[in-house]
């Protein structure tokens, strides 16, 4: 693991830590579902190394006569039940979040936008936001579509960096977020250009721009097959 790392050591001449992350909700509408589980992994350098510094993984409860959907406990396999048992108040995970993305960090995710209009829309409503002001944001999706050719899922990415035998893409937040660090690690490797897509992300032009739209983040339209990279396309 240490090993893969040494591959993301560039973004830490900009920043101290990276904190990657994923979610699982109840549905695709950020206004009107939640997130039932939020993960997350923190590389940082320390003593010359990079390494996992540390990895976040919980279950939240739902609102009150809120139920996980059937579809959703077939994806995941999260139940109704096992957030009871096991999930946390709203307001805690909030509070642990804003720990966990404090200070000069980079946040990345695999599809960042879905992730963060959901993070946004969570912490509004139990925490605060301002964990999320001033942080840089990289989609790995936005990258991979640079890279390889239709189709783009967290799944594809695992295949097409020959992941298979070290990660999965389960639909688990906690599973999908180790294996979002070991793509962008083999991303890294490949080419080091990742921090040319920092605050840049890109979307489909046939189904436009996607909004509400978060203000730090320059979105362009992105081709399925683009002639260049996008940060050369502006």
């Amino acid at each position: 693991m240490v090993h893969v790392m040494e591959h993301l050591r560039p973004l830490f001449e900009r920043y101290d830590r990276i904190v990657i992350f994923d979610t699982e909700t109840t549905g695709l509408r950020f206004s009107k579902d939640e997130i039932i589980q939020f993960s997350a992994v923190s590389v940082a350098c320390a003593q010359g190394r990079v390494e996992v510094a540390q990895e976040y993984d919980r279950l939240l409860l739902l609102a009150p006569g809120k139920q996980v959907p059937p579809e959703i406990t077939r994806l995941t396999g999260i139940t109704t039940e096992e957030i009871a048992e096991h999930g946390i108040p709203r307001e805690q995970a909030c509070r642990e979040i804003g720990e966990l993305f404090s200070g000069n960090t980079l946040l990345a995710a695999y599809n960042a936008h879905f992730d963060l209009s959901f993070l946004y829309h969570l912490l509004a409503a139990y925490g605060d936001t301002e964990c999320l002001r001033g942080k840089d944001k990289l989609d790995l999706l936005t990258v991979y579509r640079d890279r390889r050719d239709y189709p783009h899922r967290l799944c594809n990415a695992i295949e097409a960096y020959e992941l298979q035998d070290k990660v999965c893409n389960s639909h688990r937040a906690d599973q999908d977020a180790l294996a979002t660090v070991y793509v962008m690690a083999a991303m890294a490797e490949e080419r080091d250009d990742l921090l040319n897509y920092v605050n840049l992300f890109g979307y489909i032009p046939k189904f436009g721009a996607p909004r509400p739209q978060i203000r730090s983040v320059t979105y362009r339209p992105q081709p399925y097959h683009a002639p260049e990279p996008l940060y050369r396309m502006g």
